[in-house]
C-alpha cells in the first residue's frame, strides 16, 4: 500500500543546522496544503479538484490511501513545532488517515528518547524508527519491542539493515541477523505495524549506500541474501501471532538461549502454522517443537522445512 513521506518544511538537519535553511512555522501553509491535496488526489471523488486530476490520468476509482508520513529523520523541538500544524490540519480534514511521525535518525539516544513522548502527545498514529546498525546491535535487539507501550503509537520500522564489518557488502551473516531481528518484529505485530528494509535498489557502478536489497546493472538485477530473508517472511506471514516459548520465555537470543531466535504465526486462511527459527550460533542445533494448545480435533497432517 502507498505510504508517501512529505516534507515538513525542514531541510536535512544533518547538512543544514541554521534556521534560514528551514521554512518558518508560520509560513507552512503551502506545505500543509500540499499534504491535503495529495490525500484528495489519492482518495477524493472523481469530481473533486484533485480527484479529477487522478481520473484524467486513467484512475477514476480512489487509491484508498491510509497512511501519510510527515518529515524524515528530523529531530528536536524544531521538528515537533513543524509537525504539529500538519497533524491538526490532516486530523480536521481527513480524520481517517493514519499519520506517521519520526523518531529521528537513530535507534536510541537523546533524540530518540525526546521524540517518542512528543509523538505520543501530538497523537501520531505511528512512529518511524530507523536501524542502520552493526551486527552486535542486531544480536542484542531480539526483545526490543516486548515491553513497548501497547496503548501508544505503533511502530513503523521504516528503514533497517544490518551493516556488517568491513566494506558493508551484503553477505549471509548480516542477512541471518536481520532474520533473527525480524522474529521480534513478528512476535510484536500488535506494536510493529509495518517494516521495510532499506535501501531497495543500487546500481553496481553508481551506488551511494550499502548494503542494498537488490543490485542491478544495465542488463540484470541481482537479489541479495537479505532479499531472500524478506521473501521468506512475506511468503509465510500468517494472520495471527502465536505464543512461542523455550523454558517459558520468548526465544530472543538471550544469553542462555544458544543463539536462537524464533517466532510463530497461524495462517487462518490455509490453516497452517509457520515457525521461524534463526540460529546465529556457529554450530548446528537440534530443536524439538511441541505444539501445545491444539484442540482435540486439530492434528498436524504435514510438516515441511523451508530454508
Amino acid at each position: 500500500e502507498p505510504l508517501p513521506v512529505l516534507s515538513c518544511g525542514l531541510a536535512c538537519q544533518f547538512q543544514n543546522d541554521t534556521e534560514d535553511a528551514h521554512c518558518p512555522v508560520d509560513q507552512l501553509d503551502e506545505y500543509i496544503q500540499d499534504a491535503l491535496d495529495l490525500i484528495e488526489f489519492a482518495n477524493g471523488p472523481a469530481d473533486s479538484k484533485w480527484g479529477s486530476v487522478r481520473a484524467s490520468m486513467g484512475h477514476p476509482d480512489p487509491f484508498d490511501l491510509k497512511y501519510i508520513a510527515i518529515g524524515n529523520e528530523q529531530w528536536d523541538q524544531t521538528y515537533v513545532d513543524h509537525l504539529e500544524p500538519f497533524v491538526a490540519a490532516i486530523r480536521k480534514a481527513y480524520p481517517e488517515i493514519k499519520i506517521v511521525g519520526s523518531s529521528g535518525p537513530s535507534s536510541e539516544g537523546k533524540q530518540f528518547d525526546f521524540l517518542w513522548p512528543e509523538m505520543k502527545k501530538l497523537g501520531a498514529d505511528l512512529v518511524d524508527e530507523h536501524f542502520y546498525r552493526p551486527e552486535k546491535w542486531f544480536l542484542s535487539q531480539g526483545a526490543r519491542y516486548d515491553n513497548y507501550d501497547r496503548k501508544g503509537p505503533k511502530v513503523f520500522a521504516g528503514e533497517y539493515a544490518c551493516h556488517g564489518k568491513g566494506k558493508k557488502w551484503n553477505h549471509f551473516e548480516a542477512s541471518l541477523l536481520e532474520a533473527a531481528f525480524m522474529t521480534g518484529l513478528e512476535r510484536n505485530a500488535d506494536v510493529v505495524y509495518m517494516a521495510t528494509y532499506a535501501p531497495l535498489f543500487a546500481h553496481v557502478e553508481g551506488w551511494q549506500w550499502r548494503p542494498d536489497l537488490i543490485w542491478f546493472d544495465n542488463l540484470r538485477s541481482m537479489r541479495s541474501c537479505s532479499y531472500y530473508v524478506q521473501q521468506l517472511y512475506t511468503t509465510y506471514k500468517g494472520t495471527n501471532v502465536l505464543s512461542l516459548t523455550m523454558d517459558g520465555r520468548a526465544v530472543t537470543g538471550a544469553e542462555d538461549q544458544n543463539g536462537l531466535f524464533a517466532s510463530s504465526v497461524l495462517d487462518a486462511d490455509s490453516n497452517s502454522i509457520y515457525v521461524k527459527v534463526a540460529n546465529v550460533s556457529d554450530v548446528p542445533q537440534d530443536i524439538n517443537l511441541v505444539f501445545d494448545g491444539l484442540k482435540k480435533k486439530q492434528t498436524l497432517k504435514q510438516v515441511a522445512v523451508v530454508t
